[in-house]
């Protein structure tokens, strides 16, 4: 009896490392990151929310979706919300966790930005609760030139938190928030950030093309700030033409340039990432350092498997010159394995 079990735990054992080799790699959009104690938290657009967890960085396990239902003032700012969750932006500040959000029309400035709050993002714990704070920020069409999508938060010297943002119309923005990161400071100060156009902004721009900029992502290094966006198209299979541009910035608030000196603002930008045949498109990153490690987070359209949005997990290095720089072909040694459901 016991030779047997150890055989049927040898057997069980060989098919569970079989099963995890040939596992679907993670399926995401708009991918961000966190890391608590020994785990580390994957977070995407997707219904509610969706988000992972993982101990290697590598195998994900799928923990379900942060809102149970939806937020309560969604319908409001979109009214064709359809219970996808754009974006999140997730953030550690004084002892909480900060999960921004954003819900929109595709196509439209209908959208606005949320951010619920949580003590830990481990969904075990009998702490775990996120508590919704409501919508930070509005975009409203024929008021506007800028939509309220795509998060993402930075503190300057002073500690004081910043939050960027934008999808096409105007480029990316900047606003200040309160000492709480909860709310827009006031008096209001914003700072316009980046565009694909060398044109100012223009008065009464209430049309989103032709800017093909979102997904401002900072990252800090030393004392420069550095501005990621995602250029073109996402989400349009063989057509996607999403690709990755970065500037750089002594100050939150800018001027961020290029490795030429031209400013984002006047439609400078650095190509660091550009998709090629096996990867039709990619974009929409996060940027972190990890156990004194610097990683590039994205989503990428595999051209083999009918251009499906992959988690792209790649090693950040730098130039001499101190400008972030990726190996391509870590698209394909990147391979994230998705195991089987959490049981609650």
């Amino acid at each position: 009896m016991h030779t047997l079990t150890r055989g049927m735990a040898a057997i069980l054992s060989t098919l569970a490392i079989m099963a995890a080799a040939h596992a679907a790699q993670v399926s995401v959009h708009d991918p961000v990151m966190a890391k608590e104690g020994d785990t580390y938290y994957l977070y995407s657009t997707g219904p509610g929310i969706t988000f992972y967890s993982s101990k290697n960085m590598v195998d994900w396990q799928p923990e379900g979706r942060v809102f149970a239902g939806q937020p309560t003032w969604a319908k409001t700012a979109a009214p064709s919300f359809d219970d996808h969750i754009w974006a999140p932006d997730v953030q550690f500040h004084d002892g909480k966790y900060y999960l921004y959000y954003s819900v929109s029309g595709f196509g439209k400035n209908t959208s606005g930005i949320g951010v619920t709050v949580n003590t830990t993002l481990n969904p075990r714990s009998p702490d775990y609760r996120w508590v919704d704070q409501g919508m930070l920020l509005q975009s409203v069409p024929e008021r506007d030139e800028w939509n309220a999508i795509d998060s993402n938060i930075i503190t300057d010297a002073k500690g004081t938190p910043w939050m960027s943002f934008g999808s096409f119309w105007n480029g990316i923005k900047l606003v200040k928030l309160t000492p709480d990161w909860t709310r827009i400071a006031e008096p209001q100060e914003w700072h316009s950030l980046a565009r694909r156009v060398p044109l100012p902004p223009r008065a009464g721009e209430f049309k989103p093309a032709p800017e093909e900029i979102e997904a401002p992502f900072f990252f800090q290094r030393g004392n420069d700030y550095f501005l990621f966006v995602s250029w073109g198209l996402c989400c349009q299979k063989e057509k996607s033409t999403y690709n990755l541009a970065v500037g750089r910035s002594k100050s939150v608030t800018g001027p961020y340039l290029d490795k030429e000196g031209r400013d984002m603002a006047q439609g400078g930008g650095t190509v660091l990432l550009k998709g090629d045949k096996d990867w039709q498109g990619l974009g929409h990153n996060s940027a972190y350092t990890f156990d004194g490690k610097d990683y590039l987070v994205l989503h990428a359209y595999e051209t083999a498997d009918n251009y499906l949005q992959k988690l792209k997990i790649l090693p950040m290095t730098w130039d001499k010159d101190g400008w972030p720089q990726v190996d391509a072909r870590d698209l394909n040694r990147y391979q994230s394995r998705q195991l089987p459901a959490a049981k609650r």
